[in-house]
């Protein structure tokens, strides 16, 4: 029997290790299978494959991420220009908006924040200084999207979309110095307000299908004969368009006569048009849920423009779709998230505060466990926004392009951001539905699913590109594999390929043993960059990292070009993903701020949740794989003793919700992006005043509690009775009984709604 295995071991280690026999009969094989369950890739997304960058998410799914590069990122800072900005210009900003006068009166936004944002430089933020721009950091235009948008959603969008996907952005990276020279400084001096128009009636989440076309042909421009594109298209959804003086567009790239070359199908290409050319049609205006920020249509039939209005020059043709993709960092890691964390920190802040101040049945709704439940994912959701929202931008500002990021960021933010607004509405109710300018909940959560839908629908993001992207771009040598299944020299293309099969068997076999032991051992010999409570925390995502690279291995082995229609499947392995980052995200925030001890709820709930999610989206993928003994094979590797990664327990709750239940720097930290400023007189300064006379006065209240108790005041009379009854009594001064008073006048303002003689 041992000599059987002996030889048996000898065979195994002569199959693998004499190159001849092993490309007899491993490679050569295994290269074939390859081949025919290569999935087949269109040219658009071929483009997006190759466009951007892998970034953090290529260690959180190669299996074994190391903790170090995460920290070596740093922290992101303001400049002290940004930071003067902000200070200064953004605070103004917010003093001149009257959201409920904005959306139900205006229908746009006042003439004199239209100038003061064109003066200020609001719409130069990612532009070149030398053209007049701010230059400012990703970090520093969240910042200041976020803390519009806790004020105005409307103001918001206005600001971000000439900062975001548009003119400003592509001629910045891609334009000539013609081009530059001609929009940039108009573009940041507000001169010329830009949109960018993409979606059409035909075309929005499949870029790839535009109609739109512009036909390479001879004409007359300015009076001289010369090479250009007559164009024909039909968009929809496109922000600003109703006021915008300077259109970019893509569309279809046609030389049928060959004009340029051999080519006839040149690709998507973008051009940059100003509205006022003969031909371009600004339509009507859209309704986007009530918003006042301007939306709108935007057509052209056989519009002839000069070669050289093609962004980057008639060299750039057919590039578009590249240009698009690599720029779509702004909106979908920027933009979008940004107003989704300011959702957050505006819902943490009032909701906190309307918790403490409104009260039913003898006490403030926030000591409720239901209400806690609620609360407590409002402040959890809020804490994963802003270190999502930092990370995100940290890697944009390091000038990487991370594609698969900015997917995670669009789709998991802007739904945190849903869940929050939803959570919100349901502990303020009657003061979250009443409209009017006490109102600060009605318009985000209105808007919601705007930000939902824009810049790829969420749907689509999540079920096709974070794990479609993700699993090629990130995994070490699926790429080069499909690279080198492309090879024309069939020789070459096979010695290429054994080299990487084998980096990639053994890969798979590390990941393998890697996930079992750490199954068996509860992560317990794992490393981690830290130590304290958050150390197991590392361990545990490092495990469902190699789960999720074994599971991938499998799948591509398994499905092949199948995966691609396995929508299901591949969402759910993108969720793993995600988890990971927004739970990498978490810990460096916390490293960040300092390891501060009353962050660690926070940090608690969260990684609890994202744990729990992450082990949840493997088990639903394990459930329902299709292949059975491949399933039991997964389930035994990943989950030998089952899956013990539960959601987050009643106490992490209570324990979250008690600690920001009261002012300090915990509730701070989540909530700085909702400021205040002097003069505020809406909604949010109203309640937060409330808030902190309530709490100033709570020892007062204790006073008043214990007497009820003792039977020396009456238990239920209206809050003036009880307070002139305890001054009367000795329980409290007459200075105690002035501050329950104007805290009381200004709990009754906060919790009190708009009402109208007409509407």
């Amino acid at each position: 029997m041992l000599t059987i295995i002996i030889l048996a071991l000898i065979a195994i280690v002569v199959l693998f290790a004499v190159k001849n026999i092993r490309m007899q009969f491993i490679t050569r094989p295994v290269f074939s299978f390859f081949k025919k369950v290569l999935p087949p890739l269109s040219d658009t997304e071929r483009e997006a494959m190759e466009a951007g960058d892998v970034w953090w998410e290529g260690e959180l799914f190669r299996g074994n991420p190391n903790w170090n590069t995460l920290h070596s990122y740093g922290k992101p800072t303001l400049t002290a220009e940004e930071k003067d900005f902000i200070d200064n210009q953004v605070m103004t900003a917010l003093t001149m908006i009257d959201d409920f006068d904005i959306v139900h009166n205006r229908k746009d936004l006042p003439p004199e924040l239209w100038e003061y944002f064109k003066k200020e430089g609001f719409f130069a933020l990612i532009i070149p200084k030398k053209f007049g721009g701010k230059a400012f950091s990703a970090y520093a235009n969240s910042t200041i999207v976020s803390k519009l948008a806790s004020r105005s959603v409307s103001a918001a969008v206005t600001v971000m979309v000439p900062n975001s996907l548009g003119p400003g952005e592509l001629l910045t990276h891609y334009g000539t110095s013609e081009q530059k020279e001609r929009w940039l400084p108009a573009l940041a001096k507000g001169d010329e307000i830009p949109c960018f128009a993409l979606t059409g009636p035909e075309a929005g989440s499949d870029a790839g299908a535009i109609p739109d076309v512009g036909i390479v042909c001879r004409d007359t421009f300015n009076g001289e004969e010369m090479l250009g594109l007559k164009l024909t298209w039909d968009k929809r959804y496109i922000t600003l368009a109703p006021v915008a003086t300077v259109l970019g567009l893509a569309f279809q790239m046609r030389d049928p006569e060959g004009l340029l070359g051999d080519k006839k199908n040149l690709g998507i290409t973008c051009a940059l048009i100003p509205t006022d050319h003969p031909g371009v049609v600004i339509g009507r205006r859209h309704n986007p849920l009530g918003m006042a920020f301007m939306n709108g249509t935007t057509q052209g039939k056989e519009v002839f423009i000069p070669l050289d209005w093609i962004i980057g020059g008639p060299e750039f043709a057919g590039k578009g779709w590249r240009m698009l993709v690599e720029c779509l960092s702004a909106g979908r890691g920027i933009s979008l998230p940004a107003l989704a964390t300011a959702s957050g920190h505006m819902a943490t802040k009032t909701t906190t505060a309307y918790s403490y101040v409104r009260h039913q049945f003898g006490m403030a709704i926030g000591q409720f466990e239901g209400v806690q439940e609620a609360l407590a994912r409002i402040i959890a959701n809020t804490y994963q926004l802003e270190a999502a929202r930092r990370l995100t931008t940290t890697g944009i500002d390091l000038k990487v392009k991370p594609s698969v990021v900015t997917a995670i960021a669009k789709y998991h933010m802007t739904e945190l951001g849903r869940s929050v607004m939803n959570d919100a509405m349901d502990i303020q109710s009657g003061k979250g539905i009443q409209l009017g300018p006490k109102n600060y909940l009605g318009h985000p959560y209105m808007s919601n699913p705007i930000s939902i839908t824009v810049e790829g629908a969420n749907i689509l993001t999540r079920s096709l590109m974070i794990f479609g992207q993700g699993a090629t771009r990130c995994h070490p040598y699926v790429l080069a594999e499909m690279e080198a299944a492309a090879m024309e020299n069939q020789h070459e293309a096979l010695e290429r390929f054994d080299a990487l099969l084998m980096g990639h068997m053994g890969y798979a076999t590390r990941n393998a043993f890697s996930a079992l032991f750490s199954a068996l051992s509860g992560s317990r010999f794992g490393s981690a960059p830290v130590s304290g409570e958050t150390k197991q925390y590392y361990k545990d995502m490092s495990r469902i990292s190699s789960a999720l690279a074994l599971m991938t291995d499998l799948s591509m082995l398994i499905m092949g070009g199948d995966l691609k229609r396995k929508e299901m499947l591949s969402a759910r392995m993108g969720d793993v993903l995600s988890q990971l980052y927004l739970g990498s995200a978490t810990l460096k925030l916390f490293e960040d701020n300092g390891r501060q001890q009353d962050d660690l709820p926070a940090v608690r709930y969260v990684m609890a949740n994202r744990l729990h999610l992450a082990a949840k989206a493997l088990e639903d993928t394990i459930r329902n794989f299709p292949s059975r003994p491949v399933a039991w094979l997964l389930r035994g590797l990943i989950f030998p003793l089952g899956n013990h990664f539960t959601a987050p327990s009643d106490k992490m709750a209570t324990d979250l919700v008690s600690g920001m239940l009261k002012p300090g720097p915990a509730r701070e930290r989540i909530t700085f992006l909702c400021p205040e400023f002097e003069g505020d007189k809406g909604g949010i300064a109203e309640v937060e005043q409330a808030f902190i006379a309530q709490y100033a006065c709570k020892d007062i209240y204790k006073k008043l509690k214990k007497a009820q108790r003792a039977g020396e005041l009456p238990a239920k009379v209206p809050n003036l009775v009880l307070f002139a009854k305890a001054l009367e009594t000795g329980v409290i001064t007459a200075d105690e009984e002035q501050k329950l008073q104007h805290a009381d006048k200004l709990r009754l303002a906060a919790i009190n709604v708009n009402d109208f003689e007409a509407l």
